[in-house]
């Protein structure tokens, strides 16, 4: 696998190796020894959520004790994935970067605890896989509204179609 450091720090962009023939495709999306090599793991659960096109889900982070680090992949379809520093006096406040994740490239990322994170979906349909090295909390979770002017994120989609679940489009601002 190739791993690439991506601009927020800890933020890591991984390829699988990916074995192809003309009877199709095999890749490894997950080897704990491999990715604890990385700084990736333990998991305690995995997610799957399937969204159709223009959804936005996010920005969501869970604050500590309970903080999540997610590793997420595009299983079918197509995802602008958004990954955004929202913590407090933190050098890179602000800052975001965004990196498109399909069933074709088969790219993975690596959100580390204390970012927020969301997507935004490009296809008609799209199924994404996360595992969490954290339980969901309910009491810790946190969501940072979506089209915040401080953080001026393109989600590669129309805001004026976009499509949120109400505690996206009621979320918060930075501010």
């Amino acid at each position: 696998m190739n791993v690439t450091e991506l601009s927020l720090p800890d933020v890591k962009l991984i390829e699988p190796k990916i074995f192809s023939d003309h009877r199709g495709h095999f890749l490894e999306t997950w080897n704990a020894q491999r990715y604890a090599e990385i700084g990736i793991g333990p998991f305690v659960q995995d997610n799957l959520s399937r969204s159709v096109r223009g959804t936005l889900r996010g920005l969501h982070l869970q604050n500590e004790p309970n903080a999540q680090g997610k590793l997420v992949h595009c299983v079918a379809g197509a995802v602008w994935d958004v990954v955004a520093e929202v913590r407090k006096g933190h050098p890179n406040f602000g800052k975001w970067l965004g990196v498109e994740l399909t069933a074709d490239n088969r790219r993975q990322l690596w959100v580390p605890r204390g970012y927020a994170h969301g997507f935004a979906v490009l296809s008609d349909v799209a199924d994404f896989a996360y595992k969490v090295d954290a339980p969901y909390s309910p009491k810790d979770e946190v969501t940072v509204r979506w089209d915040d002017p401080a953080l001026k994120i393109d989600w590669k989609i129309d805001p004026g179609t976009v499509l949120l679940a109400p505690r996206d489009a009621s979320a918060p601002f930075l501010a």
